[in-house]
């Protein structure tokens, strides 16, 4: 049993959109007195946050592990539940001990709130001690933290962009963010254009840099930081693209290890990395989404994407549990001409609110991509792009910034100061 400095026992994140690392590949061991304990040990190990490790529960309490631990070593991580008083605890650990490798680190499940019994555990080398009933990301939290280093830079955050359906201007709303987020917040940022025929990254940033993308996937055992840089294409002093091919010519192979690597290796780098995800279902795509830290569904407000919106949520609520509903984006509201679901409507329909919604101004957003330039470049008053800023600001958990007023004084309240001067 390894000592680690203490942490409180009941710490939870302040909502299931925390920031909570991603656990390594280790093995965790439970053994359980209770089944809803189980059961919710179980559930956490479905978490996204959980996918690289191996969880094995049981049944049977700190005996039943002394049992098992007599015959083969004990894992990285141990989880254990006791329904036992304070003495009657200390003991059975003190023969758990007898049989646990010095580099595992255990946890307790108890039923006492007891400071002093914390206090003891701890002494005795015990990682952390929780109190029953527990919360699925509370333990995913405490086990991640087992594990940090807190001379480590801390991981970025992985913004996934999806449309509901092709030509809802998911890509083009991505490179915005991406863009707003590297210029106007000053924050270092990568752009990750997912679609190896049809990427537009290039175009809408006017860049004919290195197919980063497809040389990374191309050489999976070879993907590290020093690679990364070499693929990545320089647009501003805080803004990098990792382009695709953006041909029909060149058939490319993406594998959900491989592209998991990839941003794993990129988000080391940077504090945002904007994944523009092409309206594709395939086993890639869909890993992607499901392991990103916050994901935008941009959407058209008609029929087909209503539907494609509905299911893409429904979707995720089942494999992100633990995780907020993505953030909704309806955009060319207003298309003249075109029969539209209102936007009440579309959020009832589907479940999820939408959080931002983008007026049909082909002038300002044409204008933008004919000329390889930002919407904000453009138009910065633009209601689209004030959308865009709102967006980005909540993508990144800033305040939305106060414009100082240029309201002049008026003019008699000039000639009273000078009638005081005097």
């Amino acid at each position: 049993m390894n000592q680690t400095a203490p942490m409180p026992a009941q710490a939870a994140p302040e909502s299931a959109a925390s920031v909570v690392a991603l656990i390594p590949r280790i093995n965790i061991h439970a053994f359980c007195e209770e089944q809803s304990t189980a059961a919710s040990i179980q559930a956490g190990g479905s978490d996204r946050r959980m996918s690289k490790a191996h969880l094995d529960v049981h049944l049977g309490g700190i005996l039943a592990a002394i049992q098992v631990y007599q015959q083969q070593q004990t894992p990285d991580v141990l989880i254990i539940e006791t329904k036992k008083s304070r003495d009657e605890v200390m003991s059975e650990l003190g023969h758990l001990a007898q049989v646990c490798e010095p580099t595992t680190k255990v946890i307790v499940i108890g039923q006492i709130n007891d400071v002093i019994l914390y206090r003891d555990l701890i002494k005795a080398g015990i990682s952390e001690y929780m109190v029953a009933p527990i919360n699925e990301i509370q333990l995913i939290e405490l086990i991640a933290g087992l594990f940090d280093d807190p001379e480590a830079e801390p991981v970025g955050r992985v913004m996934a962009f999806v449309g509901a359906k092709g030509g809802v201007g998911s890509s083009t709303i991505a490179h915005n963010v991406g863009w707003y987020i590297a210029n106007k917040l000053a924050s270092d940022t990568v752009i990750a254009d997912l679609d190896m025929a049809y990427g537009t990254t290039g175009l809408d940033f006017n860049s004919d840099g290195i197919q980063g993308i497809a040389e990374a996937l191309g050489a999976p055992d070879r993907i590290d930081q020093v690679l990364i840089d070499r693929l990545l294409t320089k647009c501003t002093d805080k803004l990098s693209l990792l382009l695709s091919p953006g041909s029909i010519d060149r058939e490319v192979k993406v594998e959900k290890d491989a592209l998991e690597t990839v941003l794993e290796v990129v988000r080391k780098s940077v504090p945002y990395v904007v994944v523009d995800v092409p309206n594709i279902w395939a086993p890639w795509s869909k890993h992607t989404l499901a392991h990103a830290d916050d994901i935008v569904i941009v959407s058209t407000p008609e029929l087909a994407s209503l539907r494609n919106t509905k299911n893409l949520i429904d979707h995720l609520k089942t494999v992100r549990k633990n995780d907020q509903a993505p953030i909704l984006v309806l955009n060319q509201v207003g298309l003249p001409k075109r029969p539209e679901v209102p936007p009440a409507e579309f959020g009832k329909a589907v479940g999820v609110t939408p959080s931002y919604i983008i007026p049909h101004d082909a002038q300002t957003f044409g204008t933008a991509s004919s000329n390889g330039q930002m919407v904000f470049e453009v138009s910065a008053k633009a209601e689209g792009s004030q959308q865009l800023v709102a967006l980005s600001e909540k993508l990144t958990g800033r305040e939305p910034q106060k414009v100082a007023s240029k309201i002049k004084m008026p003019a008699i309240l000039d000639k009273l100061k000078g009638l005081r001067k005097k």
